[in-house]
């Protein structure tokens, strides 16, 4: 077979392809949270220039960025879902229960996992078959999450399963990350296991929605479901996979979190699903659907948490300070997408090498 001889015109134009409006925001979302993270670096040094802080922002909330990520595929197709908090909170107290009376930690995974299962199962078909409207579906799940924790137990309860506790208690140590202490001692950075469950499902979900029929789905159902049908697509079934899903990955969220606590409560992931929204708008996925990358909900979640260390740094530690600033973020963020996007319609189209490109 003759070998295709490719122009230095060609490849040119390849390489200044127009980006995607998932690239660009990606790429801008990138772009906000280095610059970001390097002036803190500059101006409050301290905490930033410690490895372990930054690898705590992950510690502390990898339950975060699974339920991210879960929130980044209903976006993608065009829905929500505000229940993943409330399913989170109630996968940790069950699971306490469980490990207390039954004593099995396997058992207890698969408790986590069925129970975000069953909120996807039962909301995804009340979305997709029946067509009620996500929002308010949504709504009743994290109503009836919150009360059957209150149900379990009104108060917090602690796993007290020996097993549990050392599995909890685990960290993996990087002994070419680290600080030096006050003693001039080499103190290694340490990271949850959780951690890499959360990196371990970032990658999934960026596979399935590149290099999947699945993923191409999901987008081409929100970004025009009209036009997703005349081609075939199944636009029922891929909105019912994407809340399938996310169910999934709040029972995943709920045990990882309970991992990091090790205590069940009904506070726990309090406005959870709010930051999981605002950390997938950040990250670039629009509320219309159709455009998004786990990988911008990721940075997504980073910038929020990096704004948070901010504001505490700075000496503003009543709450609603965070609040504030958070609004301010996600309102930026908004605003942003919307003039570039208004202006990519204008005919502005600008351009990145191929190996930049890490979205559909």
């Amino acid at each position: 077979m003759p070998k295709r001889i490719t122009s230095p015109e060609g490849a040119k134009r390849r390489r200044r392809e127009p980006l995607t409006d998932t690239n660009l925001l990606l790429t801008i979302t990138i772009c906000i949270f280095i610059g970001m993270y390097l002036l803190a670096m500059a101006i409050w040094g301290g905490g930033f220039l410690n490895p372990q802080q930054f690898i705590n922002m992950f510690n502390n909330n990898a339950w975060l960025i699974i339920i991210a990520c879960g929130l980044t595929i209903v976006m993608i197709s065009g829905g929500i879902d505000i229940s993943v908090g409330g399913v989170v909170a109630l996968v940790t107290m069950a699971c306490v229960l469980y490990l207390d009376s039954a004593g099995s930690i396997f058992g207890s995974i698969l408790l986590a996992v069925g129970i975000g299962l069953a909120f996807g199962i039962v909301q995804g078909f009340l979305v997709a078959y029946l067509g009620i409207q996500p929002f308010i579906v949504t709504l009743a799940g994290m109503f009836f999450a919150r009360g059957m924790i209150t149900i379990l137990s009104p108060e917090p309860l602690k796993a007290r399963l020996d097993a549990f506790v050392a599995m909890k208690e685990f960290r993996f140590e990087l002994s070419f990350i680290g600080s030096y202490g006050k003693a001039g001692n080499f103190i290694p950075a340490r990271v949850d296991p959780g951690v890499l469950v959360a990196l371990a499902v970032v990658l999934a979900i960026f596979v399935l929605l590149r290099w999947t029929k699945v993923g191409r789905n999901l987008y081409a159902v929100g970004g025009n479901s009209q036009s997703a049908m005349m081609l075939g697509i199944n636009a029922k079934r891929t909105r019912f996979y994407a809340h399938l899903i996310c169910g999934l990955l709040s029972g995943i969220a709920g045990y990882v979190f309970l991992l990091h606590t090790g205590a069940g409560s009904p506070a726990n992931a309090t406005f959870g699903e709010i930051k999981a929204i605002a950390s997938s708008i950040i990250g670039g996925t629009l509320l219309t659907g159709g455009v998004g990358n786990v990988v911008g909900t990721l940075f997504g979640v980073m910038t929020l948490l990096t704004i948070d260390d901010v504001v505490r740094i700075s000496g503003l530690n009543d709450p609603w300070w965070q609040s504030i600033t958070t609004g301010a973020l996600l309102t930026f963020f908004i605003l942003l997408q919307s003039v570039v996007l208004s202006r990519r319609g204008k005919g502005w189209k600008p351009a990145l090498p191929e190996w930049l490109r890490l979205g559909k």
